[in-house]
């Protein structure tokens, strides 16, 4: 429990409203833009890698949450249990130091996208029914056009993109953590296991 309250700290409290607000502003951009990636998780992402899992979790959970109900993007709020499995994961490779080396860093990204499409994969085929209007639609029809039903072509697509995108997310964040002073990243106590 003291290491929860640790985790949580005064910099962390504040470092999550602001990952929030860049998940939503990139995820939005590309979205816009129906580019088949996502982007929408680098601020839980670097959150989970600095302040751990429980903190990246809550990241990813209360932005995709934030961001479905205001009415900026309803599609969102329904995969929030996606978005905290992504930060818990990003907070536990950062914890085992898989942030230390670029070629984990990648195997990280793609782990952790193989699991992303595993779980959205059944939301988007039973709640939107495999069409959420991002730039992954086209995917999905690509593979109902090949004689996949919803969830196979939901599924494709998830494990087509997602570990892609994450790969990506996560050498963004390294890169971005790569950058920060040591004495910034002195101040989280999970960033032990990160460059």
């Amino acid at each position: 429990m003291a290491r929860m309250r640790q985790d949580f700290g005064t910099l962390t409290l504040v470092m999550i409203p602001v990952a929030i607000a860049i998940n939503i502003a990139v995820g939005q951009l590309i979205y816009s833009l129906k580019i088949p990636l996502y982007l929408d998780s680098i601020g839980t992402v670097l959150v989970g890698v600095l302040a751990g899992p429980w903190a990246g979790a809550l990241t990813g959970l209360l932005a995709n949450l934030i961001w479905g109900l205001s009415g900026l993007n309803v599609a969102y709020a329904p995969f929030a249990a996606v978005a905290a499995v992504i930060g818990l994961m990003a907070g536990l490779f950062g914890e085992g130091g898989w942030l230390r080396r670029w070629w984990k860093v990648i195997l990280a990204g793609l782990l952790t996208g193989l699991v992303a499409a595993a779980i959205s994969a059944p939301i988007s085929a039973y709640v939107f029914g495999g069409v959420t209007g991002s730039g992954q639609d086209v995917l999905v029809a690509m593979f109902r056009g090949m004689g996949l039903g919803i969830l196979p072509a939901s599924f494709g697509q998830g494990v087509t993109s997602d570990p892609l995108d994450k790969m990506v997310t996560y050498l963004l964040v390294w890169l971005i953590v790569r950058g920060l002073p040591s004495r910034f990243k002195a101040r989280f106590p999970r960033a032990g296991g990160v460059v």
